[in-house]
């Protein structure tokens, strides 16, 4: 009898331990499974290519253009990949000075390593042209928008709305200069000489920038740079583009000046912030939803977050398209 009852528990004790190993070995699968594309997600910002594989490298430039340090990173490790060449994707107002210029100086740091062509792909205005300037050979389609070169100090003011209704602002500061303009009280003349020398002296490493690159100098200089944008067609005469074509024109360029095979494949490459950059969660979710269909609602919201963040404040001198302007 006590021989029975010890083996009855023997078996039992079996079976419970081999329920326990059933259960790890299912959640180890399942973990396998689910971290396993995860993880790779991470590691390839979502893309199906890995970053050391022979590709052609594509970076999109949209929205508003800030000093961001994120870019600049991105660049690098392009750099260190296993990427042949780069396709610049721009569709872009501008932005910041600043941050136009450091998109610039990454741009020609790593066209240091692999070759660069720029594809416009709408825009390519004001600060998004000095990112553009960075690449080796310019594309754009005949009715894209490029040009834009100057730029623009903006600042409201309300002195006038003040004085309707009856508030006054006081101050006291170190030298008449300083804080100015501002938007509560109308802007001196030394003010406005103080802002227009600002704009004067980045205007004019703009267009020394445009001359430097696209090899302009006197009349055609002087058109190229007033301030209005071109259309593509407008622009190749004036030397602001290369060609007229697309992405494709791009992979022949590329193929032909800069022995880049066209049969690599082309790899996305994101940043991890909101926009048009929306890192592998970006990569991702387009991919899933044009499984399904859903692909133009995708880019719909994803970019509509990107721009709300990317309007944030704007301080400091602009190299922006601004079509109501006049």
């Amino acid at each position: 009898m006590a021989a029975s009852a010890l083996d009855v528990d023997e078996v039992l004790a079996r079976r419970r331990l081999r329920r326990k190993l059933a259960f790890w070995r299912v959640l180890a699968l399942l973990v396998v499974l689910v971290g396993g594309p995860a993880a790779f997600a991470w590691w390839s910002d979502g893309a199906l290519l890995p970053r050391s594989s022979p590709h052609v490298a594509r970076v999109t430039i949209g929205g508003i253009i800030r000093n961001e340090r994120e870019r600049l990173e991105l660049l690098e490790s392009i750099g260190r990949s296993g990427a042949r060449a780069v396709i610049l994707s721009i569709d872009s107002p501008g932005g910041t000075v600043v941050g136009s210029a450091a998109l610039y100086d990454g741009l020609r740091r790593l066209a240091e390593k692999k070759p660069i062509v720029a594809v416009v792909d709408g825009m390519a205005a004001s600060g998004a042209y000095i990112a553009a300037l960075g690449a080796d050979h310019i594309i754009a389609p005949r009715n894209a928008l490029v040009g834009s070169i100057g730029v623009i100090f903006q600042f409201p003011n309300f002195a006038e709305l003040m004085k309707t209704v009856g508030i006054s602002y006081e101050e006291i500061k170190s030298s008449p200069l300083k804080a100015a303009p501002n938007m509560f009280d109308p802007p001196t003349e030394d003010a406005r000489a103080a802002v227009r020398s600002l704009v004067a002296d980045s205007y004019d490493w703009f267009k020394g920038l445009v001359s430097e690159r696209r090899l302009i100098t006197g009349d055609k200089l002087a058109e190229a740079s007033d301030g209005r944008v071109f259309t593509g067609h407008q622009a190749l005469p004036l030397r602001l583009v290369d060609e007229i074509g697309d992405e494709r024109t791009a992979r022949d360029w590329l193929a032909r000046e800069r022995d880049v095979s066209k049969d690599l494949p082309v790899r996305d490459w994101h940043t991890g912030r909101a926009g048009d950059e929306f890192g592998w969660l970006h990569g991702l979710s387009i991919r899933i939803m044009s499984l399904i269909g859903l692909d133009d609602l995708a880019r719909l919201v994803i970019g509509a977050a990107g721009e709300a963040a990317t309007q944030a404040r704007l301080d400091g001198l602009l190299a922006l398209w601004h079509p109501r302007g006049g």
